[in-house]
């Protein structure tokens, strides 16, 4: 490991979105994964993500990158987006979403010693707000003082189709709905199926 880059979080929601994110951070930072998505469902889902995530990272990146996994309470993201049920993909229960998780990640980043925290939800050409991510990102970092955020945007420069290639090449189990049970209700791939 080398000691003297900055630590950084780094939330991710999956295998595939994590490659490109971590191709990109680790030669500059002590990245520690973070998985923390109490917005997946079923909890099948969850565990193939997380264990994809998992595996992926240990692959490539051995006990050079850690992989921490936060608490898996659906619970917690149905309270939080009640009376948002029915909001189309990309509305204000995604934001709602967004903000849960990196609410987590800023404060597990604060208590644990990051000079930083990262997201890999910047990835998917679905998440069209990163703006929006950004700056739910630096709002959160300036409420938890110490961990910096780093905005990104790993969809550019090619990044989704990066992500693409070396999820193939590691054969990464890749999703077709972005992870709750609404978008899996609202995606075509699912109608009929919930």
């Amino acid at each position: 490991m080398h000691n003297d880059r900055k630590k950084l979080l780094l939330h991710v929601c999956c295998g595939p979105c994590s490659t490109t994110a971590l191709e990109r951070l680790y030669p500059e930072y002590d990245v520690t994964v973070f998985f923390y998505n109490p917005n997946i469902a079923p909890q099948r889902e969850y565990i193939l993500r997380r264990d994809e995530s998992k595996r992926y990272t240990r692959e490539v990146f051995g006990n050079e990158v850690s992989f921490k996994e936060g608490d898996f309470h659906p619970d917690v993201f149905l309270e939080a987006v009640k009376g948002f049920e029915n909001e189309p993909e990309g509305g204000r229960r995604c934001e709602i979403c967004f903000r849960l998780r990196l609410e987590e990640t800023a404060r597990y980043a604060s208590e644990n010693g990051f000079s930083h925290f990262c997201t890999s939800l910047t990835l998917s050409p679905h998440k069209k707000n990163t703006v929006l991510i950004n700056s739910l990102g630096e709002e959160l970092a300036r409420k938890h003082e110490s961990p910096t955020y780093l905005p990104s945007d790993f969809k550019k420069r090619n990044g989704f189709g990066r992500s693409v290639e070396i999820s193939k090449k590691h054969k990464l189990y890749r999703q077709n709905y972005c992870g709750c049970v609404f978008s899996m209700k609202q995606s075509a791939t699912y109608k009929g199926n919930v």
